[in-house]
Order: C-alpha cells, then structure tokens, then sequence
C-alpha cells in the first residue's frame, strides 16, 4: 500500500503541557510485597504467580459457615471450655474432618474482621483485656491449631451422638437403624480401614471378622480436655501430683464407660443381626447332615469294629503273658541289684561309723559327743548310697578341717529335712479326725514290742522311705514271734499318741528299770557265794564330799536323761529318786547338771531368735 493510499486524520492543538516536577511516592500495596517477597527468598514472577494461584484454589476449596457475630459476641471467655471452637472458627460443618490450612484460613479470617485493634478503628465496643470475645477465638485456635489439643477436644465433639440403638429393632430396620452409628463410631478406631458393615448377603467370613474387629476395638478416643483442674496450676509438686491423680481417675471411668457402650452398641447389633440367625440355621443342618452320616458310616462298620475288637482281645491277652515274662525276669534282676546295693550300702555305713569314730566324733566335750554319735547313727540310715559314698571320701582324705566341714554340712542337711518332714507329719495328724483302730483279730503288743516301736519311730524319723513297713520290719526283727505289719505299728503308734499321762508315765517307769537294769555300774556276779561289791571313784567322791567334780560321761547323762522322763516335776522327792538312778552323782550334782542344760537351751534359742530378728531386718 503507496503512503498516498492512507488517509491521515487532522490533528489540533488543544492545551499546552505542563513542566515536568518530581513527585515522592512511597512503595506500598501487595503487588509491592510481593515484590519484596520475590527478591528475599530469590525468586522467579512465575514462581510467584504458581503460589498465588495455589493458594486461590485452597481458599476457594474452604467450606466455612456463614457469619454469625450475635453468636461470637454473646460468647462468654470465662465458659471458653464450653463453646463449639469450630463453630466459633466457622468451621462447624466440617469439624474433625477441617484440615491445618482450613483451620489456620479460617482463624485469619476471623482475625481480620474481629480483632480489637480493627473494631476499635471502626467506631465498635471493645471489652478490656480477656473479657472480649475475641478470646474466645483465639483459645479456639489454640485447640484447633494444636493436634494433641485438637484431638483431645474431638474426643468429646458436642456434635457428636453417642446414643445406640436397642437390641429391640426389627430384622427389617436393622441396616438403616445400625449402619450410621457403625460408621460414626468408626472414627475413633487406632485401626485404619475399618471392616464394612456389609449388607444381608454378605459371607459369613465378611461378617466374622467386623464383629471380631468391633468386639476388640481399640479407640484412640481420650477425655483430658474434660479434666476439671489442670496440674499446671498446682502451686507445688505434691499439688501437682494430686491433681493429675484426680485427673486420670476422671479419664479412666469415662474411659471405661465408652469401652461399655461400644460393647452394648456390638451386643445389641449382633443380637438383632438376621444373618446370624442365617448362619446358626446354615450351621445347624449342617450339622445334623453329618451326623446322619456319621450315624451311617457307624452301623456299616459295627461288624468290621466287633471282629477288630475280638483280634485285639487276644492280641493284648498275648502281650500280657509276654509282659508278665518281661516283668518277672526284671524284678529278679532289680531284686539282684537292691541286695548288691544293700552289700555295698552296708559296707559304707561301716566305714562312716569307723571313719568318724577315728575322728572321736569330732566332738570337744562328752556332750557333743552324744549328740554326734545319734547323728552318726541318723546319717547312716537316712543318707542315699551316693551321699554317704561322698561323705566318706571326704573323711577319709586325712584332712580333719574337711571332714569335719563335710560331716557338719550333711548333719545340717539332715536335722533341717528331719524338721520339715516332722512338721509336715504334725500339720497332716492335725488334719486327721482321728487315726484308725487296731483290729479286732490283733493280739496284744508286749512291753518288749512297744519299747522296741518307739525306738524304731526315733529310727526312721518322718520322710523315710516306706517309713511304716521299714518299723514293722525292724519289730519283727528284733522281737523274737512278732509278726507285726505296717497297718497294726501305725495304728498303735497312734494309740501311743493319745495316751493319758498315767499311761505314758508307766511305760517310761518300765522303760527305765530295763534300762537301769541293762546300765547298771557294777554287774552282779552270777556264781553262787557271797557277792561283794566296789564303790567307784565318783561314789567314793559323793559319800565323802557330797559331790563329784569329775566331768559327766555319755553313760551317766543318759540315766540322768532317763530318770528326768521318768520322774516328772510333780513328783515327791523327785532329784532324791534321780540321784538314787546315778549312783556316781549327788542330788546337787544332778541339779547343777540339769540348770546348766536349761541355761544352754535357753542361749541357744536367744541366738536363733536374734539370728531370725536380724534376718528378718536384712
């Protein structure tokens, strides 16, 4: 096209110009910070523009509720605890499913148009300090916008309906009536991904494993927003203690009473579940139809079981003679070894005896030599083979310190089993109503049988093996005829027991002039003629001097012992009767003898007293 072709407007002066002046203008606005945003964090207009549209979409997505500022001012800030914070923050149709960024838009928003500075600047009231509403958004924000505070507060959500229905509700309504309350409640599960409720048609695997999830549901839901003192404000430590103990109590009965209603709420769903019914129904016929099977199978195998039954009669009949064989050829080898066993068991209670009696039974005076002898006599019938070949090794390594260590160890042992067993023997006669009659066919015991039962009672203490029959033997062994069995010795044993004191102290007469008769310390001679006897040193001593200072032997504490069983404390002239027992001993002697054994009893029982005291302390 020609510059001919174009048509040119007319142009005309309308008014001069003005002279230019500089003007001062003042950065200001949002497009200007951001601007300064850009160029702080370095970066791009793109960058920008990506952010802003981002952040349109995510407030456009916000679902607030419609301004309410008659109900934010009739708020109350002291009753803060009791408002709807999301209601407060406009978020009360979303609540617990509001996110962080919806609940902090929606706090800005508020912020903007309710904060005091910008009502002041608008002509509004304004309350002084804490006592404007604005308090109580801004504690909604601290809830909200705190997740262990905002989870504490959805734990008692005021919108939400904690009521179930009733296990009344028909088959028809049960869906509609319990499939809300399944899904409200599922919120509060720790596991994600709740099993659904399922519909009528539903397999019974699908419904087992909702009702195995809800009848173990674990909820995160907890009540500390309800408690009603905080511990923050407790002036001291104990304070603070008490407070938090109330506080746990408060949340652990409200605790339970929801772990209640969720299980009413299950209880009563399941009660009213039609197809529970169904699959009790499906599972009964199906029962019955095996059982008819079975019931059929059984009478087609009567006959097969019958002829089976008779094979195996005679096959367990054969098997038993077999066994018979088998169990006669092993109780003549285990007779074989118990009398090899007895040999060798005999053997080492002789080299026990020898061995300690070599060491004089490790004892420092006559009276723990007494002592030691009955243990010895113990230990050889109570000790295990294997034992009492270990106690003999170390006896008879030469070394006095060691076998007397070993020999008070097994002692130790001993007396403390002999303890236990005799007060397990007292406790199980305690409980007995009484022991069994002698029988009517047995004859009469004999004073040699009864003297000989109380020694083999001392024998084979409480805890020995077959304790009843080894008496029984040991009577008829020393008692020439006895035929005693273990039936007949405890039975008398008991009887012994039950004896009155007039009884029990002519038995011990008669015991001690058998034995004062077998100890006497200067035997009669047994030729015809005229007897003479000898005073001994101790009855020269006594009839000169009217004592014997020479130490107690074994023999004359054993009468003395005798004689203080014989004659009790109510008896007439009682230390004149002892002394006559001992002819080597005064009635002084005698009862100096017997204080110093009172005093020694008594120190011994003060030490096991204090040594239980300082136990007992430790």
């Amino acid at each position: 096209m020609s510059p001919e072709d174009v048509e040119v407007e007319q142009c005309m002066v309308v008014a001069k110009l003005s002279a230019t002046r500089l003007v001062p203008v003042q950065p200001a606005g949002r497009w200007y910070e951001a601007y300064c945003l850009r160029r702080r964090n370095k970066h791009s207009l793109s960058h920008h523009s990506l952010q802003s549209s981002s952040s349109e979409e995510s407030s456009s997505g916000l679902s607030t509720d419609e301004e309410d500022e008659a109900m934010l001012k009739s708020l109350d800030p002291k009753e803060w605890k009791d408002q709807d914070h999301y209601t407060v923050l406009g978020l009360g149709k979303v609540r617990n499913k509001a996110t962080e960024g919806q609940i902090k838009k929606a706090y800005k928003k508020k912020v903007l148009k309710h904060h005091p500075d910008k009502r002041k600047a608008s002509g509004q009231d304004v309350k002084e300090g804490d006592d404007d509403y604005f308090t109580c958004i801004t504690r909604a924000y601290e809830i909200l916008g705190n997740s262990n505070k905002r989870r504490s507060y959805d734990s008692i959500d005021p919108e939400f309906d904690d009521s179930i229905p009733s296990s009344s509700v028909s088959k028809e309504n049960f869906f509609p009536e319990f499939l809300p309350v399944f899904q409200a409640n599922s919120r509060w599960s720790n596991k994600k991904n709740a099993p659904t409720f399922g519909d009528i048609n539903s397999s019974y695997e699908e419904v087992n494993n909702f009702y195995a999830f809800w009848y173990d549901f674990d909820s995160w839901r907890e009540y500390s927003y309800l408690d009603e003192e905080e511990k923050e404000k407790g002036e001291n430590r104990e304070e603070r203690r008490w407070i938090e103990k109330q506080n746990k109590a408060a949340r652990l009965k409200r605790k339970k009473e929801e772990t209640t209603r969720i299980r009413q709420l299950v209880d009563n769903a399941y009660a009213c579940d039609p197809r529970i019914q169904k699959f009790k129904d499906d599972e009964k016929e199906r029962k019955l139809a095996q059982k008819r099977a079975k019931q059929e199978v059984a009478r087609a195998k009567a006959e097969e079981e019958e002829k089976k039954r008779r094979e195996e009669l005679e096959a367990e009949r054969l098997k038993k003679e077999q066994e018979e064989e088998i169990a006669k050829a092993q109780a003549a080898e285990i007779k074989k070894e118990r009398d090899a066993q007895k040999k060798v068991m005999k053997k080492e209670k002789k080299n026990f005896r020898t061995a300690v009696k070599e060491f004089d039974y490790f004892a420092a005076d006559d009276n723990e030599r007494v002592q030691n002898m009955q243990d010895v006599d113990k230990l050889a019938e109570l000790l295990s083979l294997a034992s009492l070949q270990s106690l003999n090794e170390n006896l008879t390594s030469g070394d006095l310190e060691k076998a007397r260590a070993a020999y008070q160890t097994q002692v130790k042992e001993m007396n403390e089993q002999l303890e236990k067993e005799k007060q397990k023997q007292m406790d199980a006669m305690r409980k007995q109503t009484g022991g069994a009659s002698e029988s009517a066919g047995s004859k009469d015991w004999s004073h040699d049988e009864l003297q000989t039962l109380i020694k083999a009672v001392n024998v084979f203490p409480a805890g020995t093996t077959s304790r009843w029959e080894a008496i029984a033997s040991f009577i008829n062994q020393h008692i020439e005829g006895s035929n005693r069995n273990a039936k007949e010795t405890l039975s008398k044993a008991k009887s012994l027991q039950k004896m009155d004191a007039d009884q029990k102290q002519a038995v011990n007469e008669k015991a001690f002039q058998k034995f004062a008769k077998d100890h006497k310390a200067v035997s009669s001679s047994k030729e015809d003629g005229v007897s003479e006897r000898f005073e001994t040193v101790g009855e020269q001593q006594v009839s000169q001097t009217g004592s014997n200072p020479a130490p107690w032997t074994a023999e004359e504490q054993k009468l003395l012992e005798q004689a203080l069983k014989t004659y009790t404390a109510n008896t007439p002239e009682r230390w004149e009767r002892i002394a006559e027992v001992i002819p080597s001993r005064s009635k002084r002697d005698c009862m100096k003898r017997y204080k110093e054994l009172a005093e020694l009893v008594r120190a011994k029982k003060a030490a096991q007293a204090a040594a239980a005291s300082k136990a007992k302390k430790t």
